[in-house]
């Protein structure tokens, strides 16, 4: 049966000397023989075992985790749980970081786009990134209350074309508008827009919006702040009504 040297059973796990050393001040692995001399000398279970710690250590296990965990007379009764808990920890913080990474990109992305650029412009950009996920949120909202109108409405076309049934496009009609108003005002009352000049939040007057040239995420409005006049960036305003 192979024997391992401390330096020998380190170099095969790729861990450092000091490591296995450690490991067997702490009783995790403790060395099969010793030498007439005092030098440690593992064998290949020890080997294997060695391996378990590593693999463990990789998951992100702590040191006394892994020590419990090989003292456990039935460690699969364990390990599923602790397995399971890593699990979650690991994806936390694997959210954390996309949530980082995506603050990240969304500052390069308008220190790239902005003709002039402050350290006001973080907090816009600070802002926008917090309002993202009530954004859409309310916006699926309107999309899936939409939905049924939607479908009224070409229900009652098609059957205009084709069978000559006008009754449920009409009814459709006063159905829509009212829709669209509810809708319009709802919208209106969750967003506000930060001005590229002041970093003011403000709502504009409802006309105004309404109204106003857009695209998905900016709109052409005058601040109620500073007066200026062009595209104003999207956000959260649900909480300033």
């Amino acid at each position: 049966m192979s024997q391992y040297t401390t330096g020998e059973l380190a170099k095969l796990c790729g861990v450092t000397v000091r490591t296995v050393q450690y490991y067997d001040t702490r009783d995790i692995l403790v060395p099969s023989a010793l030498t007439e001399g005092g030098r440690r000398l593992y064998s290949e279970e020890d080997a294997k075992k060695m391996k378990t710690i590593c693999f463990l250590r990789e998951l992100g296990l702590s040191i006394d985790t892994v020590g419990q965990l090989l003292s456990e007379p039935d460690p699969g009764s364990v390990i599923l749980l602790l397995l399971d808990q890593q699990r979650q920890l690991l994806q936390d913080e694997v959210q954390e970081r996309q949530e980082k990474l995506s603050k990240l990109q969304e500052l390069e992305k308008y220190v790239r786009s902005a003709g002039q650029f402050s350290v006001d412009s973080i907090a816009d950009v600070a802002n926008i990134v917090e309002s993202r996920k009530k954004l859409q949120k309310m916006r699926l909202n309107m999309v899936l209350t939409g939905l049924p109108v939607t479908v009224l409405q070409w229900a009652g076309i098609l059957l205009w074309v084709f069978k000559g049934m006008w009754w449920l496009f009409a009814l459709w009609v006063p159905v829509g508008i009212l829709y669209g108003i509810l809708a319009s005002r709802s919208y209106y009352k969750s967003v506000a827009y930060i001005c590229p000049q002041c970093h003011e939040v403000f709502k504009p007057a409802f006309k105004e919006m309404f109204w106003a040239k857009h695209t998905p995420s900016t709109r052409k409005l005058t601040c109620t702040k500073c007066g200026h006049h062009g595209f104003c960036v999207e956000t959260w305003g649900g909480d300033r009504v």
